[in-house]
């Protein structure tokens, strides 16, 4: 049998996927949209508190993090509420490492600043997104019908709209989360990733460009092995290279999903670990044996090589690693960038099932990490000041 050079390069949608792309292709064509005050009065208090709650909810990373997984404990069956959780984690372990022992030794005070305002605007602007989608599921499970007509009046992207009146359906668990990563993504493209401001003080930078010195590119998700809390977390990651690449955040962000959820044990150890350890920020939450949100060190002492294969020496103090309400103030935020993200249909091609293992591998990689980190606070290079 013979094909066309089209068809060879665009195989044929699976039958998950046809109907959905029929759906996200006539909505490409711009749909009016009544004004919100000639919505009923029951629906416009419902948006009314949804964006109140996600105000609330909003203040920083730790109150984002924490409505994720409270989220996910009332419904599991939405996968993204507990890849949101983790990866949030991840983003307030960052965040208070720009204020830890080894990154305030090679980054001047702007500079960490200038950090962490690109972390907590991503940060932030992904929750104001993504939270109201998931509380409007929460009020279609209550009143038992599909009110996703309300999404495009809390700017959620018709992309988004299409796809949850797909889960309501036929409730494609998989589809969905893999559809909110693209989602995001997406959202953060133009609102973070394009800003000049960060184009020029963080992309640009050198430190950016040796960011996997800096640990800023590991995703960690810890568990105990053996359902102890006794023993220090094991961990499983992922590692991204490229994250000013928006398909290299989707793919990374795929393989998360997949490393989250393809093995129910792992799943639930990393469960449990979330459930007992409740997130502050210091990556002593994961790591005792190494970080302390306590300062043990002597003030104006000279740094000495303390790590060797993820262990201390013996006798040394352990890192600091801060809590985050100790290492940054609560953010102002100006208002999220109106307009959607969603123009071009062949984005649909990153909602194609994938069955690769991911075995999440990132031990070794991360201890090495850490003890370049050491290494190079010890050597305090001035071309990092």
């Amino acid at each position: 049998m013979f094909f066309s050079k089209k068809q060879e390069e665009k195989p044929s949608l699976p039958a998950n996927l046809v109907d959905l792309r029929k759906d996200l292709k006539t909505r490409l064509k711009e749909v009016p949209m009544p004004g919100e005050v000639s919505l009923p009065r029951k629906d416009q208090q419902l948006l009314q508190k949804i964006r109140l709650k996600t105000s609330q909810l909003n203040a920083n990373n730790i109150t984002r993090t924490k409505a994720y997984l409270d989220f996910y404990c009332l419904y599991p069956e939405i996968h993204w509420a507990f890849l949101g959780h983790m990866v949030s984690r991840n983003g307030g372990w960052n965040m208070t490492d720009l204020q830890g022992e080894l990154h305030a030794r090679l980054l001047n005070k702007e500079k960490r600043h200038m950090f962490f305002s690109f972390l907590e605007r991503g940060n932030w602007l992904i929750f104001q997104d993504a939270y109201p989608q998931l509380l409007l599921f929460m009020e279609s499970k209550r009143e038992n019908k599909n009110m996703f007509y309300l999404l495009p009046y809390l700017n959620v992207s018709v992309f988004m709209e299409v796809v949850w009146n797909h889960y309501w359906k036929k409730e494609d668990r998989v589809l969905l989360a893999v559809a909110l990563i693209v989602n995001e993504q997406n959202y953060l493209e133009k609102r973070v990733m394009q800003k000049s401001l960060f184009q020029k003080q963080v992309f640009q930078t050198l430190e950016f460009a040796v960011q996997d010195l800096f640990s800023f590119n590991h995703l960690l998700f810890p568990f105990y092995m053996d359902g102890s809390s006794v023993e220090k977390a094991a961990l499983v990651g992922v590692t991204l290279h490229h994250f000013d690449s928006l398909h290299e955040r989707i793919r990374i962000g795929k393989r998360l999903y997949r490393l989250l959820f393809q093995d129910k044990t792992l799943l639930g150890k990393m469960f449990d670990w979330a459930i007992r350890n409740r997130h502050t920020g210091t990556r002593k939450d994961y790591w005792p044996h190494i970080f302390n949100d306590i300062n043990e060190g002597i003030p104006g002492a000279r740094l000495t090589k303390r790590l060797k294969g993820c262990q201390l020496r013996k006798g040394e103090p352990r890192l600091y690693s801060p809590k985050l309400e100790f290492a940054w103030k609560n953010a102002e935020h100006s208002p999220a960038e109106v307009g959607d993200w969603f123009d071009c249909i062949d984005v649909i091609a990153y909602l194609r099932k994938e069955n690769e293992m991911i075995d999440g591998e990132i031990m070794n990689e991360y201890c090495k990490t850490l003890e370049r980190l050491e290494l190079a606070a010890i050597a305090k290079k001035a071309i990092f000041t």
